[in-house]
């Protein structure tokens, strides 16, 4: 009899353990049903993944959740990234106009200043959180000429593009912030001089990065092409870090880029011609904009940390008042 009802206990506990494994997995499969529904879509993410598509922030006022696949380009990195859809903006209300959006949906903020004909360019963060000291001095400038508006001649305009990399300043600000969320160096994706590979002797080489799966394959890239495309831009600065100097665009090194470069090196100590490291660059911003008929340098910052304000404001004040001749 005793070991009759030890076979029932047991058989007792073994119903009651498989009715509670069932309940488990239906609310498993709940929950994991739920939380599929509320996760936004979004392109892959990876040094080697193509284009899918560019979600768009929300209209809501609330943070838009971006939640990031688990291999990331930045081991150390956060799953979860919380992106407010305005993150800067200047103490009058002035708004930016919005180029479109980067993988991860986050907008490409053009700032503009003054009226004229004769258009000019500064374009920061293409190496997004790796030289985010550059996106730091567009942002000096930015408030500085809503303060000084008076600086413009009443012949030009002004475009600052604050952070052309917003995703790669979202990840990381070292090493691993340098690339786009495909894994991309944006400043080796335009399309004149595109070259899959490249000697990486002499040049950036911490981390894995890629020229994109073919030329301008990334949203970023596209869209400041669109823009200077429809936009006659006359001169354009590309600001980068750290320390290397003045790069003039153009392959050979274009003439007005050049006479642009000289005017920067009077106004600051950035060494002109620039230091060579024996690297090749293909495929970047100013070889693209000069080839659209602009003059385009690239201007290295002094190091990773400092914006350098007082020499930049100088370089600005070259900028608005260059001439072609």
């Amino acid at each position: 009899m005793r070991r009759e009802r030890g076979f029932e206990k047991h058989a007792i506990w073994i119903l009651l353990a498989w009715g509670l494994n069932l309940l488990g997995m239906a609310a498993l499969l709940i929950i994991l049903t739920a939380y599929g529904t509320r996760q936004p879509a979004q392109a892959a993410v990876g040094p080697f993944a193509e284009a899918q598509g560019t979600p768009r922030p929300t209209s809501s006022p609330a943070p838009t959740l971006y939640y990031l696949p688990t291999t990331t380009l930045n081991p150390r990195s956060t799953q979860v990234v919380v992106f407010t859809p305005t993150p800067f903006s200047l103490p009058n209300g002035k708004r930016p106009g919005i180029l479109g959006f980067s993988v991860l949906g986050r907008p490409l903020e053009v700032y503009a200043f003054g009226q004229g004909s004769k258009q000019r360019m500064i374009v920061a963060g293409i190496h997004g959180g790796y030289e985010w000291n550059t996106i730091a001095l567009a942002d000096q400038l930015i408030l500085y000429l809503n303060d000084h508006p008076e600086i413009i001649p009443d012949d030009v305009r002004l475009y600052i593009l604050r952070n052309l990399n917003p995703d790669g300043d979202a990840r990381s600000h070292d090493e691993y912030g340098r690339t786009n969320a495909h894994g991309v160096d944006l400043n080796r994706n335009f399309p004149l001089h595109w070259a899959a590979t490249w000697d990486r002797r002499g040049c950036f080489d911490l981390t894995l990065t890629t020229s994109g799966a073919y030329p301008a394959s990334e949203p970023e890239t596209r869209l400041l092409m669109n823009f200077l495309q429809a936009n006659a831009v006359e001169a354009l600065i590309s600001y980068h870090s750290a320390a290397l100097g003045i790069f003039p665009g153009g392959e050979p090194w274009d003439e007005a880029s050049q006479k642009l470069a000289r005017a920067i090196a009077n106004v600051t100590t950035y060494p002109y011609p620039p230091i060579e490291t024996g690297c090749v660059y293909t495929g970047t911003l100013a070889d693209y904009a000069v080839s659209l008929g602009a003059a385009a340098v690239e201007i290295e910052l002094s190091n990773h940390v400092d914006t350098d304000l007082d020499q930049n404001l100088k370089v600005l004040e070259v900028l608005l008042n260059w001439q072609r001749r």
